[in-house]
């Protein structure tokens, strides 16, 4: 498989890179910042690429078979437009050279019922401040829920909850929307998996997911400082 990955440098991008390479994939993987990516192989090709650049964005997916979007913004109080923007660039660049097969993140975030069995203290409190922190951020990656969902491809938007770093792949659930799961965590070794899964195997095809980890997650506390206010990076 011939594999185009976009936000290929950041901590997901780069478990997807070298999963897919491990794999015998031959992978490109798409950053803004080339010469600091810090993995290398026979069948990568490093692209320097801004996936709001239609044009390069064109010229970088032509001849792959599958595309997987793993690009995000930390939480911000600016507008956002990465999520929908890049969509628009990506599925144009698809159409334009017959690809069918899109994988994409989003998150949790962009519908905030969370279900009755969840934690209530997480519920009410944690899950509601991180919703209102990265409001931009969710409403442009519901925007870009709305372009993938309208197009003639085969997507799959993965939403995970929480992230967080772990070293190894767990036994992760997975739902299908709109079925909900209780849990406050994704790791992100859990979310390059599934990826992968969902881009090499075509699984729910034109299925919104949500995944899970339920082993080893951290303390919500310790997170929430880490990956929200960027305390102890």
């Amino acid at each position: 498989m011939k594999l185009v990955v976009f936000g290929a440098n950041g901590p997901t991008g780069r478990l997807v890179t070298q999963r897919a390479l491990d794999e015998g994939h031959t992978v490109t993987a798409v950053t803004r910042r080339p010469d600091a990516f810090p993995i290398e192989g026979q069948r990568l090709r490093v692209a320097g690429v801004d996936a709001l650049d239609a044009a390069a964005v064109d010229e970088v997916v032509a001849g792959h078979d599958r595309v997987v979007s793993s690009l995000g913004v930390p939480y911000t109080r600016e507008p956002v437009t990465v999520f929908s923007q890049s969509a628009r660039n990506i599925m144009a660049a698809m159409s334009r050279h017959g690809l069918r097969r899109l994988v994409c993140v989003t998150s949790i975030g962009v519908h905030p019922e969370l279900p009755p069995e969840e934690k209530f203290f997480f519920r009410k409190v944690i899950g509601p401040i991180l919703l209102a922190m990265g409001r931009p951020l969710y409403e442009d990656a519901r925007r870009m829920e709305e372009i993938v969902q309208a197009a003639d491809l085969d997507w799959t938007i993965v939403r995970p909850s929480g992230l967080f770093d772990a070293t190894t792949v767990t036994d992760y659930r997975i739902a299908v929307a709109p079925q909900r799961l209780p849990g406050m965590f994704t790791s992100r070794a859990d979310l390059a998996d599934v990826l992968l899964r969902e881009a090499a195997d075509d699984r729910h095809v034109r299925a919104c997911i949500e995944v899970i980890t339920t082993q080893g997650t951290p303390n919500y506390a310790t997170v929430f400082l880490k990956e929200a206010l960027h305390i102890g990076k």
